[in-house]
């Protein structure tokens, strides 16, 4: 089979996986889909795509399966489950995780695939649904070159960019590096706004500055909307936002931060980052940074 033609399988149509497998249906060949919410399925098979109930039956079909997530273990479980991949999976088979989990994760469970002939790769994306939807996203591709070649083709209908970060692993590095920038610079977006309200500059105006420049240089400025740094009520329509800004945050700086820890690197706005992104977003600090503080407290 020519790979262009090659089945394709997509497992997880949430915020990210939605659009990314939309881009799909532009492709020659079968496109396999799965997901536990018939109402995500549902759109794809009114396109032509085919819906399977487990990641085990899309492993039937695909010889190239994208796995989009929430974490480390929904990963372990689609891949190395009692329905998952593996289970079926022929030889040859390449899974593309795009969720961002730990390095360690993908390693291990590279190692595990690679008993049954099957290629692991961590690829996560960068660009957001945005970027998903206009197919511009970024691919961090680590694993064999063999299994990159693989997956050029198909992640091309949702990427502008797909680079080759390394070995199984280096995907992950390279996501938790520029996450790490991300939000790292929206904690220092939210001192700036503090240091400008106490000067009794209007800090909406501030942010007029900022995203005018952001939007040619890329920045921080898309968190600058509010009117003001007080804490947000449970109720305000931004809780529900910068909640969700905050827990994408602290997983991935505490990720970012392993990764400094094993590589004996500093990161010392990394750690005030995870401690302080969630206050200075105004909706407090989120359960994986009142885990590190508890471990700080006790060590």
């Amino acid at each position: 089979m020519s790979e262009p033609t090659r089945a394709v399988g997509y497992i997880g149509l949430g915020n990210m996986g939605a659009p990314m497998a939309t881009r799909l249906l532009e492709r020659p060949g079968r496109l396999i889909v799965c997901d536990a919410r018939p109402e995500a399925v549902e759109p794809f098979t009114t396109a032509g795509a085919e819906a399977v109930a487990t990641p085990a039956a899309v492993a039937d079909h695909a010889s190239v399966i994208s796995v989009t997530v929430l974490d480390d273990a929904q990963v372990r479980d689609v891949v190395t489950g009692p329905d998952g991949i593996l289970s079926t999976a022929r030889p040859g088979t390449v899974i593309a995780v795009h969720s961002t989990i730990g390095d360690a994760t993908a390693t291990e469970l590279a190692t595990t695939c690679r008993a049954k002939g099957v290629d692991l790769i961590d690829a996560p994306v960068s660009g957001g649904a945005p970027g998903a939807q206009q197919g511009r996203l970024a691919v961090m591709v680590g694993g064999s070159d063999e299994a990159f070649e693989a997956v050029r083709e198909p992640f091309g209908y949702f990427a502008e960019l797909v680079i080759h970060a390394g070995p199984v692993g280096a995907g992950t590095r390279m996501k938790l590096a520029r996450n790490l920038l991300h939000f790292v610079s929206f904690t220092a977006a939210c001192e700036a706004q503090r240091l400008a309200e106490a000067a009794g500059i209007d800090i909406r105006k501030l942010g007029k500055v900022v995203r005018h420049t952001d939007a040619i240089t890329g920045g921080a400025g898309a968190i600058m909307l509010r009117d003001t740094t007080a804490p947000v009520a449970d109720d305000d329509p931004w809780f529900s936002i910068l909640s969700h800004v905050r827990n994408l945050g602290e997983k991935d700086l505490a990720l970012a931060l392993d990764l400094g820890e094993r590589f004996d690197v500093d990161l010392p706005l990394g750690t005030r980052a995870l401690a302080g992104l969630g206050t200075g977003l105004g909706v407090g600090t989120g359960p994986v940074a009142d885990r590190a503080a508890h471990q700080k407290e006790n060590a």
